[in-house]
């Protein structure tokens, strides 16, 4: 496509109803995003038919506001970009079904984007100067992914988690102690309240596969530590366990990422995904990639979390490459990377 691409993407994975106009795939017009934290808290976390309730009950509005903030209209678009997996069905099926009933109207072509995709695309808005070839670390409440990125659309998935997210064991843990949801940020808070030293829980490596994750071990004992507490009628050291379950979990994160990067060869390596946004895991991180002389790129917060302008550049790059969707375009909740 020759001049200048507008694009209006929307992104409803999960709890966010979220849409954005981004311009030849890294300028950012407008980023309108609707969290819904507060709806889902009460429950402990996501429900799913109560997402997609409130996903389409807003998402005209989320997108209205999209455009009058970039002072452009449906007829400035080049193309519409969306998510159609992985995340929960219903969810999924609103933003997909939004999307393609504006390609249609609109008679533009219509982009479907890989979540995932998105997350790491979120760093090519923040750095200009970030090409592939990278290494990417991409960890949510949903994946913990290593992968090897070759090409703005060729990804090589290295290493996965074998059970529980990291987010998700953030999540559970937080449950457990009281924190709330989402758990990530309330343990970030609670760690920073702990000046022990850390308690030993487990940090676990898979023989055959070392770049594989594993969180439900570390996840079952840090519960089983709180339960046997309780029991014993002792006064719980929430910030000590905070911070030592999370320093675990970041150990795990920052190691394997690391080792895969030496073992490759490859000196570039990007976070991204809702994790990204953990303060101790962005230090740590810092600090040992510089020791071994590796790169980091870290997403600024307002990209960590779902959002669409990272659907619109992870969009762009599929829409001048040629590789467009049709109206046939589905919502795929297990869709692989």
């Amino acid at each position: 496509m020759k001049g200048d691409v507008t694009i209006l993407a929307v992104e409803t994975s999960c709890d966010e109803t979220a849409a954005a106009v981004v311009r030849n795939g890294r300028q950012v017009l407008s980023n309108e995003v609707a969290s819904q934290i507060k709806i889902h808290a009460k429950y402990g976390g996501v429900v799913p038919e109560i997402a997609s309730r409130h996903h389409t009950e807003i998402i005209d509005t989320i997108i209205q506001a999209a455009l009058k903030d970039a002072g452009l209209s449906y007829g400035d678009m080049d193309a519409v970009a969306v998510t159609y997996g992985p995340g929960l069905v219903g969810a999924l099926l609103t933003g997909v079904s939004t999307a393609k009933a504006l390609a249609y109207a609109l008679h533009k072509p219509i982009v479907g984007v890989h979540h995932i995709e998105g997350h790491i695309a979120a760093n090519y808005i923040a750095y200009p100067e970030l090409t592939p070839p990278f290494l990417c670390l991409a960890v949510s409440g949903g994946h913990t992914h290593l992968i090897h990125v070759k090409g703005y659309r060729e990804f090589d998935l290295i290493g996965r988690t074998r059970d529980d997210a990291a987010g998700e064991a953030f999540d559970k843990v937080a449950r457990v102690l009281g924190l709330g949801y989402p758990g990530g940020p309330a343990i970030d808070v609670a760690a920073k309240r702990s000046d022990s030293g850390y308690m030993d829980f487990p940090r676990v490596d898979i023989e055959d596969a070392p770049y594989d994750f594993s969180f439900s071990g570390l996840k079952t004992a840090v519960i089983n530590h709180i339960h046997g507490i309780r029991q014993r009628g002792e006064e719980l050291p929430m910030a000590d366990i905070a911070a030592s379950f999370q320093q675990a979990v970041v150990d795990v994160l920052v190691g394997k990422s690391l080792l895969a990067c030496r073992e490759a060869g490859i000196g570039t390596l990007v976070l991204a995904g809702g994790v990204s946004a953990n303060t101790a895991l962005r230090e740590h991180l810092a600090k040992n990639a510089k020791n071994q002389g590796v790169r980091v790129y870290v997403p600024p917060i307002e990209y960590c979390t779902d959002n669409a302008a990272m659907i619109g550049c992870a969009g762009y790059y599929r829409l001048t490459a040629g590789d467009v969707s049709d109206l046939s375009l589905n919502a795929v909740p297990g869709l692989p990377l």
